[in-house]
């Protein structure tokens, strides 16, 4: 199975005006990423999101909200002839020391399994630091989507692409 697990805010929608996405009208995708998705899964990849949202945990918005959330992103990706097969999401903020707040490579344990694949076979793309040191934890391949990170140990192995759309054409061309 081909598996790409992305994070999501800053790599699919840009971030609302509060640095986080809090209502389903601030969910804005970014430009590419709907089509970038559609081509993905149209070559036959799975898309899995993996993504921290705190603002569960802090009362700033709740599951029925997050729920609106997806469900805006879904319809649109739907209609730009895309999908995200599963929403992996954890709700911690991060004095709770949980396992699957990213960077803790706990919801990415949680995604190949559900999917029944080796680690070493998913791509991990996202503008995260936290996602990526994630899927380094993980033993995932790593996809940098924005300018270069610093030098953190795991940029060594990362790759670096402009976007998300840019990332797509170099999946796409391998």
């Amino acid at each position: 199975m081909k598996l790409v697990i992305l994070d999501r805010d800053g790599t699919i929608n840009a971030l609302g005006a509060e640095g986080y996405v809090a209502a389903p009208d601030d969910w804005t995708p970014l430009p590419g990423a709907l089509d970038a998705i559609a081509r993905l899964n149209h070559a036959g990849w799975h898309v899995v999101l993996a993504t921290n949202q705190p603002g569960l945990g802090r009362g700033l918005f709740d599951m029925a909200t997050l729920i609106a959330i997806h469900a805006r992103m879904h319809r649109q990706l739907a209609a730009a002839g895309g999908r995200i097969d599963a929403v992996f999401f954890c709700p911690h903020t991060t004095e709770d020391g949980c396992h699957c707040r990213e960077p803790a490579p706990g919801l990415l344990e949680q995604i190949c399994e559900r999917y029944n694949v080796d680690a070493d076979a998913v791509l991990v793309a996202g503008s995260c630091p936290e996602h990526l040191q994630a899927g380094a934890a993980l033993g995932a391949q790593l996809h940098w989507l924005g300018p270069a990170p610093a030098e953190p140990a795991w940029t060594a192995s990362a790759q670096v692409h402009a976007d998300l759309a840019a990332f797509a054409d170099h999946v796409l061309r391998a």
